[in-house]
This record gives structure tokens, sequence and C-alpha cells, in this order.
């Protein structure tokens, strides 16, 4: 983090991050993808390249809750297909931030996120209850899953906005709303631990960035509590709504910024 520590922030901005690590609490157990909203309040607070290394271990806590509260509705067949192609994604990311200027990170990551919210809207269905997600059934749904998963690893690697791109992936392949929270709970889990030695070896995690996530880190266990309330009194066509728009004003805002 260079030197930005946790005794540089202002109330103000310390209240600011506050409020984003609640939200990625509520977004790893209600609206995924709506952390792309956290994404930027970070990069305005912190230096933007700084910001990522900050977030991953908020992120990696919201994913733990996900997982403690969701495990029993993941849908393993789907993330054995996913995480070679996400793997790749990551490598890639990591390449391209060892070159890229913060402008060249928000541009393309937004683009993408835009290009994925279009594709599903134009695409989606609704899936049948007891269907199985056709990531696992068919040559298409295997090519897709590919696909979504080069770009969610990339995503997550170079700005933590892998959520709205698998998001997208996930309501696109049938998920219904426990399912894709599940599923999407190990994903980020396993996907956000692998990339802690990546932001190490970039600089993006030392001790300063920890120190301040000691900080944040008390505000996720509400967020998630809070996201546990409100996804049973949430429809799956409201849940689906959510998503699309989380995913659509994370990509404008990062496109813009």
């Amino acid at each position: 983090m260079n030197t930005m520590t946790l005794w540089h922030i202002s109330s103000w901005e310390f209240a600011a991050l506050a409020a984003a690590a609640l939200l990625v609490g509520f977004s790893k157990t209600a609206v995924s993808g709506a952390n792309t909203v956290s994404l930027a309040i970070f990069a305005a607070v912190l230096p933007a390249r700084a910001s990522t290394g900050v977030l991953l271990p908020l992120l990696i806590a919201g994913d733990v809750l996900a997982v403690l509260t969701y495990r029993r509705h993941a849908h393993w067949p789907t993330l054995w297909r996913l995480f070679p192609a996400v793997a790749v994604g990551v490598v890639l990311g990591t390449l391209f931030l060892m070159r890229a200027d913060d402008g060249a990170v928000g541009t393309s990551i937004g683009a993408i996120l835009l290009l994925m919210a279009g594709v599903t809207l134009w695409r989606r269905r609704r899936a049948d209850d007891a269907g199985e997600p056709d990531a696992v059934v068919s040559r298409a749904g295997r090519v897709k899953a590919g696909s979504y998963g080069v770009l969610g690893g990339f995503t997550t690697m170079v700005a933590n906005a892998g959520g709205p791109v698998m998001s997208m992936y996930l309501l696109s392949a049938g998920f219904r709303k426990l399912g894709f929270l599940g599923t999407s709970a190990f994903f980020f889990l396993i996907v956000n631990v692998s990339k802690v030695p990546f932001s190490v070896g970039l600089g993006l995690i030392d001790g300063d960035s920890l120190l301040l996530d000691a900080a944040l880190a008390l505000f996720v266990l509400p967020g998630a509590v809070l996201g546990r309330w409100a996804v049973h009194r949430i429809n799956q066509r409201l849940f689906e709504q959510l998503v699309i728009a989380a995913t659509i004003v994370g990509g404008l805002q990062l496109l813009l910024r």
C-alpha cells in the first residue's frame, strides 16, 4: 500500500470503507455481484492498485461466511468444469497487471462486465427447478463454462471483479437462487485464496493493507447476516434482476471511472 496506512485515512474515508465492507458481506450471502460497488468505493478512497490488495482478504472473509451458510447447495460438477479455465484467467490477469495502468484496468473490466450483462439479457431464460445446469450436460455448455471461466479468472485477478462475470454465467446456466449462492460461495473462496500468493508477489498485500483489513473485517459479518435474512425474502425473478442490475452498475462505474 506504499505509505497508505490505517492512520492516514480520515474518519469519513474509514466510514466509506466500512460501508463497503458491510456490502461485501451482504453481496456474498444475498446478491452476488453487488460488491462491484465496494470495489468502486475502495478504489475511490485508496490508490487504485492498492485497493485490490486491501479488498481481497475482506472478500475471503465474506466467502467463508457464504460457504458456512450455503455449503449444502453447491453444484460441484460445475465447479470442476470451471477451475481449469479460471486458472488460465488468473495467470493472464497477473501478466496484465504487471504491465497495465489503472485506466486500462478499469476500462477493460468495465467493458467485459457490460458485454456479459448484455449477453445474459439476450439469452436469459427460466430454468426448470429439477433441471440440471447446462454447464455439464452439453458441449455448448462446457464451451461456455470455459469462456466465462477465463474471463472470471482474469477479472477477479485484475480488479476483484469476477463476481459479476460468474453471476452472469450461473444465471445463464439456469441456476436457481440457493444453488447459485452455494456454487458461487465455494468458487470464490477457492479462487480468492489462490490469488493471495500472486497479490503478495505483486506487492498488493503487505503489513499496512492487512492492518486496515483487520479493522474493516468487523463490518463484513453484519453484512453477511443481513444478506442471509434478505435472501429468503427475495423471489427468484427479483433475485435475477438485482444480480443483473448490480453487474451493469459495476460495469458502468469501472468503464467511466
